[in-house]
């Protein structure tokens, strides 16, 4: 397991309250020995005016999760993960009215950069956005 401690996911989805997480309808459902998983809908806060899935929204869901499992890796009283760079490729459209699910395992966990993957997947089980977040590990102030 690469969790510094067992998740929680009512604890990790409350920490998450009123933050762009929750203001787009992300919750976090899973965490696998190394993976975490949320999923999003597609509706008036995660569209783009023609009513598909904003790529920026896709970016919002990659980066949440990502960020969200690169902090479980540490301990929380010493570090913090924050991302530096986000790079996503948007493979298909998702049309309002339904969700999308993420898939975020990182790549690597160093002392210093941690660098996650996201796979998004519709409700077809289809590949709509790949990313990729690198992230910098700092001392907690």
């Amino acid at each position: 397991m690469i969790w510094k401690k067992e998740p929680d996911l009512d604890l990790i989805n409350k920490w998450c309250e009123k933050t762009a997480v929750d203001n787009n309808g992300i919750v976090i459902v899973e965490a696998t020995e190394d993976s975490l998983i949320g999923t999003m809908p597609i509706d008036e806060r995660t569209v783009q005016p023609q009513r598909r899935l904003h790529g920026g929204v896709s970016c919002v869901l990659s980066e949440s999760l990502a960020s969200i499992g690169a902090n479980m890796t540490l301990d929380q009283t010493k570090y913090t993960a924050f991302g530096i760079s986000i790079e996503a490729n948007h493979l298909r459209p998702v049309m309002e009215g339904k969700s999308v699910k993420g898939i975020a395992t990182p790549i690597h966990i160093g002392k210093t950069i941690q660098v996650w993957t996201t796979s998004i997947y519709d409700d077809q089980e289809k590949l709509i956005c790949n990313s990729k977040l690198t992230l910098a590990v700092v001392k907690t102030r």
